[in-house]
């Protein structure tokens, strides 16, 4: 069966430290994975799962690179880089480059190919699509995290990711360019653009009139207990403001589920 996941999204910080130990403290969540071959691009990492999609956090270990220049061209600011998980990535691959889009970065494995397309083509965030051998389930394998990541699983305090924002000057255009990249449709619900995904939505808002790029700005978990999230945030120093969190560049929202009813509410942009 075909797929179109939204399944892990990657955040850039100085130091991997004090935010890895921060996200596991304020959501619940345990390393699954840190993968030596980042250290070719001169980064490290760590990766969480949350539920069966992921947050990946890397760092720069030396200067010059891609991730240090973008936390120096965005002053720290927006989320890095949006994952998909697909069935078909190297025919995503060539309708990219149809379109005009470059192609950053190839990683191939036996296993495995994560296709990286150029962030100035794309705009906002790199997108990567990528495909594991025999990972048809959610609950299979999935290279980027691991041989193991299903062990480092914990549901107490965070469930799921739902949602990515993307904030734009004319989201409708933008929106209609990742409709197009992605061969899903941009959809208006509640006064936004939104490209529903297999396991998340990308959301497109207006950005602030000062801001001339679009930019990956918020990401929605789901929670067990929203309130808790926040507390543990405060305990930690981290503000709060609206009920989300500032880390790594972007706003974090842990909205709580209590129902099927709840759930449908992610659909609403903020």
């Amino acid at each position: 069966m075909a797929y179109l996941r939204l399944r892990q999204v990657c955040l850039v910080a100085p130091t991997l430290e004090p935010v890895v130990s921060d996200i596991s403290a304020i959501f619940g969540l345990t390393v699954c994975h840190r993968d030596p071959n980042v250290g070719r691009y001169g980064l490290e990492n760590a990766l969480f799962p949350v539920g069966d999609s992921f947050i990946e956090i890397v760092a720069p270990t030396r200067d010059g690179t891609a991730a240090g220049r973008f936390l120096e061209r965005h002053r720290g600011q927006g989320g890095y880089m949006l994952i998909l998980d697909c069935d078909d990535a190297e025919r995503r691959r060539q309708h990219a480059e149809q379109m005009g889009i470059r192609v950053a970065n190839l990683i191939r494995y036996e296993d495995y190919l994560g296709v990286q397309l150029h962030p100035r083509d794309t705009g906002a965030a790199m997108i990567e699509f990528n495909h594991t051998r025999g990972g048809e389930s959610v609950n299979g394998p999935y290279h980027p995290a691991g041989p193991n990541w299903q062990s480092a699983v914990t549901t107490d305090v965070s469930l799921r990711l739902v949602a990515v924002d993307i904030e734009a000057p004319d989201p409708e255009a933008f929106s209609a360019r990742w409709a197009a990249l992605m061969e899903r449709p941009a959809a208006v619900a509640d006064g936004c653009y939104r490209i529903a995904l297999d396991g998340g939505d990308i959301r497109f808002s207006q950005a602030a009139a000062a801001q001339r790029q679009p930019m990956f700005a918020r990401l929605e978990l789901r929670a067990r207990n929203a309130a808790a999230v926040l507390d543990a945030a405060a305990a930690r120093g981290y503000p709060v403001h609206d009920s989300a969190i500032a880390l790594c560049g972007i706003k974090i929202r842990s909205e709580e589920h209590t129902s099927e009813l709840q759930s449908r509410q992610y659909l609403v942009c903020r």
